[in-house]
């Protein structure tokens, strides 16, 4: 145990936070942490795009649920796989390299790319006592947000990351078993053992929501994920993609 450590496991999504601003020095140190995550072949396929106009994090909050932590908090991040940089590669270097720019796999290498680099700016502003929230509320309207983020071609934005000083600090929800998350030497699913653990952490979970709304609130995880994945939502994404020029092969 060490303290990187014990901040990583007393992570918490805040939604609520204090009227102050990050400091330039704070954004930078954040930026320059996500950038010093792992990226795939040096690629670095993705962009932060901070957002600092009122008018515009007010919008992205009505987009994203309405989610009044959006607008309200000390710097929206907003991430984007990225592959608009190297349609120039492409120019400056005189070859033709759209066929790998369009695969499916560099529209994974630009998600997990961005994905990796926004975990890395969460944890530098978690170790800065700041909360984090990320924000995958503005994929509710992807048109939209780019119209308002100017988007090129070759760019989806996939989330945001709302930073800030914590105003309130929500209780920290309890995870998946390690059992069922982590497999050694080949995927372990044997059904029944799955769905013993399963009802195990439905039991887990119902006890934590009791609790924090002192009995308002009794829902399984289980329950929960067959009441969210039971919606059709986002079922505009496969065409938006393929039109900003991602995942056509």
């Amino acid at each position: 145990m060490n303290n990187i450590i014990e901040k990583i496991l007393d992570h918490r999504s805040i939604r609520s936070f204090e009227e102050k601003l990050l400091s330039g020095e704070q954004i930078n140190t954040i930026v320059e942490c996500a950038q010093a995550a792992s990226t795939s072949s040096y690629i670095q396929a993705y962009s932060i795009i901070g957002v600092t106009d009122p008018e515009k994090k007010a919008k992205l909050a009505e987009l994203a649920g309405p989610q009044s932590y959006v607008e309200k908090n000390g710097h929206l991040f907003v991430f984007c796989a990225d592959l608009y940089r190297q349609d120039m590669v492409s120019e400056m270097e005189n070859t033709d390299l759209s066929v790998s720019i369009e695969s499916t796999e560099k529209f994974m290498v630009a998600c997990i790319d961005a994905a990796l680099a926004a975990q890395n700016a969460a944890l530098a502003a978690e170790s800065m006592d700041l909360g984090i929230c990320y924000i995958g509320g503005i994929r509710n309207n992807l048109p939209e947000v780019s119209a308002i983020l100017n988007i090129p071609y070759r760019v989806i934005p996939l989330f945001a990351l709302a930073v800030g000083y914590p105003k309130n600090r929500s209780d920290k929800k309890p995870r998946l078993p390690l059992a069922n998350i982590y497999h050694e030497n080949g995927y372990k699913g044997d059904k029944q053992e799955f769905i013993g653990q399963l009802e195990e952490y439905n039991e887990t979970i119902s006890s934590y929501y009791e609790h924090r709304t002192k009995g308002k609130r009794k829902e399984t995880w289980t329950g929960q994920m067959a009441g969210m994945l039971g919606k059709k939502s986002r079922l505009y994404m496969k065409d938006y993609v393929e039109k900003q020029g991602f995942n056509k092969h």
